[in-house]
């Protein structure tokens, strides 16, 4: 039994169009699930090391990305800054930014002191939040910053109690003035305000990307699928067959 292919451009041109477009997302995705597994084994191998007592030094984010610190020091309470859009179990609510002053030295450490909720009725209405005064320790994960997130225009200069969707530290440092160094502490240790510390880790939705990945290649495989068999349809049907 003799087959006759019938080929046609704009349907060729589809199934080109489509099967580029799977592989190039399948990709990008599959890429993605290997930056998160990379991340995943670099936090397990750092959270093995002991932790690092921070100081007046500056330390590179490079070296501190990821690892357990310990510092002693004051919090600047007038100069906090709430990061919209994190929700937690699927509430909506902020992370708390606030500068901590190293003890001993004039250098500040931006801290992501936690997340509390927003206010459902009134968006901009900030519950009232108990800062530690004085000198006290607190512990905490560095972090190169405090994530980003999709943002539509510009966006203002940072002031103490703005609502930000993104967190600068070069520009934070630029207008308030504080030397900060060059990365974000995540806050674990408990200092009696009742914020909640329950941080994601930067390392999760590997296999969510590799699920992407295996839709995106599936789509190319059907496409290509598809202008085969009915091509193949087409030309028995023109000849009769």
């Amino acid at each position: 039994m003799r087959f006759t292919f019938r080929f046609r451009p704009i349907p060729l041109l589809a199934t080109v169009l489509l099967v580029a477009l799977g592989l190039a997302l399948g990709q990008w995705q599959t890429r993605r699930a290997l930056e998160k597994e990379a991340i995943h084994a670099r936090l397990s191998s750092r959270a093995a090391l002991p932790p690092i007592t921070l100081g007046a030094d500056v330390l590179p984010a490079e070296q501190a990305e990821y690892r357990h610190l310990v510092v002693d020091g004051e919090f600047r309470a007038d100069w906090p800054v709430y990061l919209d859009n994190r929700p937690h179990q699927g509430a909506a609510g902020f992370y708390l930014m606030m500068p901590f002053k190293i003890a001993g030295s004039d250098r500040y450490l931006m801290v992501a002191r936690g997340w509390l909720p927003r206010n459902a009725a009134e968006r901009t209405r900030l519950p009232s939040i108990e800062t530690p005064s004085g000198t006290i320790r607190i512990e905490g994960v560095a972090r190169r910053d405090a994530g980003r997130l999709l943002q539509l225009g510009r966006a203002e200069p940072p002031r103490p109690g703005a609502i930000m969707q993104n967190f600068d530290l070069d520009g934070f440092g630029a207008v308030s003035g504080l030397a900060l160094q060059p990365f974000v502490l995540e806050q674990t240790s408990d200092s009696g305000d009742g914020l909640l510390r329950d941080w994601p880790l930067p390392s999760s939705g590997a296999e969510m990307h590799r699920g992407y990945a295996f839709q995106w290649y599936a789509l190319a495989l059907m496409a290509l699928v598809f202008f085969i068999v009915t091509g193949f349809r087409n030309g028995n049907k023109q000849t009769g067959k």
